[in-house]
């Protein structure tokens, strides 16, 4: 695994002192679309993790070009009826994934860590396919997202010093996201998060049958463990390991 980290670095880092230098074929999915919405977990506390993951050192949307335009139409389509996507992880550097095993071999579990893990233990969470250690992510073609109402109060921020309730509650008791309710919160290990999980209300199924279909007419295919995450087959390729720099405006 180090050999193989080591080689990926080699081949795909970037200087520190090209900031805003991206491999071939990548770019900022707010150079292609500033209008939909970022709200990158991993770059914060605000994850499962509760620290930023290593490679984020910046909170933007990092996409193969074909995927930020296909974001774009998507985007456009929404518009139309008052929504936008919001981005919550895009390219994630291979260096993120293996910090996530790392994470889960830590032998404890905090109260904070349940908020997204409520009946799963973390060392079962790749076993079960909820994390990997070689992540579509990295490829660039792999994305993590909901949608917002863009007429609804949408100002609801995380407050680290509050006791949220875990991630399967009621929306108004879960870690706020300033979107619409998909039944659970972002990075929900529970069947609860399942795209098709039969335990949500109706509105809830509506509101995911609504973000799969619109991500499908561009060619985006759900991971049904996931109602978040969304790939774009033939996009991808090989896995990368720069670090995520900041754009410069």
């Amino acid at each position: 695994m180090r050999l193989l980290l080591a080689a990926i670095v080699a081949t795909n880092f970037i200087s520190e002192s090209h900031a805003q230098s991206l491999p071939g074929g990548f770019v900022y999915l707010r150079d292609i679309d500033p209008s939909i919405i970022q709200d990158i977990r991993y770059a914060t506390s605000n994850n499962f993790v509760g620290r930023p993951l290593a490679g984020y050192g910046a909170d933007e949307c990092v996409v193969k070009r074909e995927v930020g335009l296909r974001l774009k139409a998507v985007q456009q389509e929404l518009a139309a009826q008052s929504l936008s996507l919001k981005m919550f992880d895009c390219y994630r550097p291979a260096r993120a994934s293996l910090d996530m095993v790392k994470w889960s071999q830590s032998g404890r579990e905090t109260a904070a860590e349940r908020h997204y893990n409520p009946k799963i233990p973390k060392t079962e969470l790749f076993r079960l396919g909820y994390i990997a250690s070689r992540s579509q992510h990295s490829t660039g073609a792999a994305l993590d997202l909901t949608l917002v109402d863009l007429k609804a109060h949408n100002s609801g921020k995380y407050d680290p010093s509050k006791a949220y309730a875990d991630c399967t509650a009621p929306v108004e008791a879960r870690l706020p996201e300033g979107s619409v309710d998909m039944g659970t919160g972002y990075d929900c290990t529970d069947t609860k998060g399942h795209t098709a999980a039969s335990s949500i209300n109706p509105d809830q199924r509506a509101w995911r049958k609504r973000l799969v279909a619109a991500m499908a007419k561009q060619g985006f295919v759900n991971y049904s463990k996931e109602w978040w995450h969304f790939s774009l087959p033939g996009a991808g390729g090989a896995a990368y390991d720069f670090p995520i720099p900041p754009r410069r405006n």
